[in-house]
């Protein structure tokens, strides 16, 4: 198992957030689990005022059939007009891609969004749909057979760890 500098590489995205945004109507919207945490701590960042909406793509997948029914399944809250928005969805790694077109599909249950912008924490490549990221903390090839894992601990740190598949 080998560890990565999370907080290290939390800072490049926060930085080039703060290089690409300047309007306090930007809306984000992070994807269950990670996601989430990133899109907290970049609302503070950015001092944007609306709250971060949240996601669950799990019925939205593509593979769900396959992959079936999670245990840790959480409703997605979105408190704000998607409609007309320019949306930064956040998510901790961009990998094939499908999880990022589940949450675009989610999305436009809730409305037409104006612009949708992808902020990752790192981009492991592997792609299987044609999605980019405009945000990118960093990239970092790695085989199919390894999972890269956000995880936060109880001081508010991020850890990013890559495991073999099946070490999980």
């Amino acid at each position: 198992m080998l560890e990565l500098d999370a907080e290290a590489i939390y800072r490049q995205l926060a930085q080039r957030a703060r290089e690409h945004y300047v309007t306090k109507q930007l809306r984000l919207v992070g994807v269950h689990t990670g996601g989430v945490w990133l899109a907290e701590r970049l609302k503070r960042e950015l001092n944007v005022e609306a709250p971060v909406g949240i996601l669950d793509v799990s019925f939205y997948r593509d593979d769900f059939d396959r992959s079936g029914l999670k245990s840790a399944l959480r409703p997605s809250q979105i408190s704000f007009e998607v409609a007309g928005s320019h949306i930064l969805l956040v998510d901790d790694v961009l990998n094939t891609g499908r999880t990022v077109r589940a949450a675009i599909n989610e999305l436009f249950d809730y409305g037409r969004p104006a612009r949708i912008d992808l902020a990752v924490l790192i981009d492991r490549g592997g792609r299987e749909l044609p999605v980019a990221a405009t945000l990118i903390g960093a990239t970092i090839e790695l085989l199919p057979t390894i999972s890269a894992v956000l995880t936060r601990d109880d001081d508010d740190r991020l850890h990013l760890t890559m495991e073999t598949r099946g070490d999980e």
